[in-house]
């Protein structure tokens, strides 16, 4: 950057905005940052008192913002995203899908190790609705090397959405009161809301009795009809009564982890029978929001097999404050 006279800078790339007051009428930048000085420009330059300007001294491997930004986004964004150009050199990627969004993050903190880029984005691995707005980028500089915009483009892909295959989905309802009919049903509904929401469709919904012979009975049932995701409902916690968790176990699911660092959720169960993914689902899920099925359910629809390791992973940003708006940036839910 250098400072020369406002006369003799026709062709010159102005270095910081200008702003122009006109009492009763104007305050505002008359020129911003970056634009090219012209002939025309410098009376109204000389009548704002600019005798002398800030401008660039620019080099043939400078790179404007603008194509900066264009370049790292683009190299950056994976499948199911879409770029915008919002202007001043930001560009935002957007999720072209419903899906689950997925964050190299290794990748991310190459990235912006360089003082002169930054990306940022939402959490990871949590469901996003098309059109959602995953990340944002640009650089620092009006101007950068062609160097920056080439170890930016080098690090590779950063950011994709995860299309979610549509399962067919057995739930088991468990409980005395519900299967000898001394109140109905609400969970089975809400459940099926939550899934059809997902893409998925159910396949059967089957009740038994607080009885583990019972409970993986039905288990099995289910998986007989053809179901490709199971969902456990009712008794999951850890009284003696409660035989859930028992019931799915004899039914030979191989349990990944029983208990989640989520609030709303902590007694939820993560197990496999075969390659199916068996998810026992507490009472929060019934009548909370945003609760632990929000934050596994959609990424075992991918086709990710989640571990213990994962479900401990929750625990930043696994406490849901109920915002409504969601104005928490450390939440995981997103609601």
């Amino acid at each position: 950057m250098k400072t020369i006279r406002t006369e003799e800078a026709c062709g010159h790339v102005l270095a910081h905005d200008l702003t122009q007051i006109i009492p009763g009428e104007y305050k505002g930048a008359r020129f911003k940052k970056g634009h090219i000085v012209t002939e025309e420009d410098i009376p109204v330059m000389l009548s704002m008192g600019k005798e002398n300007l800030y401008v660039l001294e620019l080099t043939d491997t400078d790179v404007h913002e603008d194509e900066a930004g264009r370049r790292i986004a683009g190299s950056a964004a994976g499948i199911n995203t879409v770029l915008t150009e919002k202007g001043e050199g930001k560009v935002e990627i957007n999720a072209a899908i419903s899906g689950v969004l997925r964050i190299d993050r290794e990748r991310l903190a190459g990235l912006n190790a360089d003082d002169n880029v930054m990306f940022s984005t939402i959490h990871g691995d949590r469901y996003v609705n098309k059109g959602d707005l995953l990340a944002g980028t640009r650089v620092i500089p009006l101007y950068v090397d062609e160097s920056v915009v080439i170890r930016a483009e080098g690090i590779g892909e950063v950011i994709h959405v995860d299309a979610m295959k549509p399962c067919k989905v057995g739930v088991v309802i468990t409980g005395s009161e519900v299967y000898k009919g001394l109140i109905e049903d609400k969970f089975g509904d809400i459940l099926l809301k939550k899934f059809s929401d997902l893409g998925c469709s159910e396949l059967c919904r089957l009740y038994s009795d607080d009885d583990e012979a019972m409970i993986a009975e039905k288990i099995l049932e289910v998986k007989a009809a053809g179901a490709d995701f199971i969902a456990v409902t009712g008794g999951m916690s850890v009284d003696p009564d409660d035989r859930t968790p028992a019931g799915i176990r004899r039914a030979g699911v191989e349990i990944e982890s029983y208990g989640a660092p989520v609030l709303p959720g902590a007694m939820f169960l993560l197990g496999y029978l075969g390659d199916i993914p068996v998810v026992g689902l507490p009472g929060c899920v019934m009548f909370a929001k945003a609760t632990v099925f929000d934050l596994v359910v959609p990424r075992l629809l991918t086709g990710e097999r989640l571990i213990k390791k994962d479900i401990k992973a929750l625990a930043e940003g696994g406490l849901c404050r109920g915002c409504k708006p969601c104005t928490y940036p450390r939440c995981g839910f997103g609601c």
